[in-house]
């Protein structure tokens, strides 16, 4: 065999933190990973992955600026959506200075939900079923309590999208949630919030079922809904804002 006809290739030495990397891509692209997870501290990322501090930090740095996690200080690092900051953060701006663009992202919204309502459905395992029960239950305690369930809104939804087993649906509600609950989370209160609730357990049921069609009417319906409180809240603020 000559040179020219050699087949093989030098061995490739990967640097310990790219093989880290390696790793924790690898957990996203497969949905073990989702947006908003916590990586574990990292005394117990050293330990796993048998690496220093040093090499640790280079690694998780350098996910960083892939945008694949969030660090920060004093807390955990955690995994960011895959929707680009160049898309979310103009449209957040917009939002702030015209709520009326929320509608359009309501509209947005629903075409995707409506497919993971569907999804869901089809493919919900014990597991998803049980988180979104677990979420209802958050829900209905804060209402008894009359605390806030803009975060439980948020969660019950994201975990919809989880269990369409869809990690590309799964980050993009991750994101249009980030942007939306702020001025969802105004039209939720008293009867309002009370509604939603049973409009979630319509939801879930559906799912629990493994009904396609009622789970995607379901959603519809209750989507509809809110749409209807925020065109009410944007008369509110509009009237509000005339001289």
């Amino acid at each position: 065999m000559t040179m020219e006809d050699n087949v093989f290739r030098a061995i490739e030495q990967k640097k310990v933190s790219a093989q880290i990397i390696d790793q924790v891509k690898t957990l996203i692209a497969s949905g073990k990973l989702k947006p908003g997870d916590a990586l574990p501290p990292e005394r117990e990322l050293m330990k796993v992955f048998n690496v220093s501090r040093p090499t640790l930090r280079e690694a998780l740095n350098a996910l960083s600026t892939m945008g694949f996690v969030k660090m920060a200080q004093r807390q955990r690092t955690r995994v960011r959506s895959l929707v680009p900051s160049n898309i979310t953060e103009p449209l957040h701006r917009l939002l702030k200075e015209d709520m009326s663009t929320s509608l359009e992202l309501i509209e947005a919204r629903t075409i995707i939900e409506r497919g993971n309502a569907r999804l869901a459905a089809r493919r919900a395992t014990d597991a998803d079923i049980s988180r979104l029960e677990r979420s209802l239950e958050s829900m209905r305690h804060k209402l008894d309590n009359h605390e806030s369930v803009t975060d439980d809104d948020a969660e019950f939804h994201i975990a919809i999208a989880e269990a369409s087993h869809n990690k590309i649906q799964t980050h993009l509600m991750f994101s249009i949630y980030d942007l939306l609950k702020e001025k969802v989370g105004l039209c939720y209160v008293n009867d309002e919030a009370m509604e939603i609730f049973k409009q979630h357990q319509a939801i879930v049921n559906a799912i629990k079922a493994h009904d396609e069609e009622l789970a995607l009417n379901s959603m519809e319906e209750h989507l509809a809904y809110v749409e209807s409180l925020l065109n009410r809240l944007i008369s509110k603020e509009t009237a509000a804002t005339r001289p």
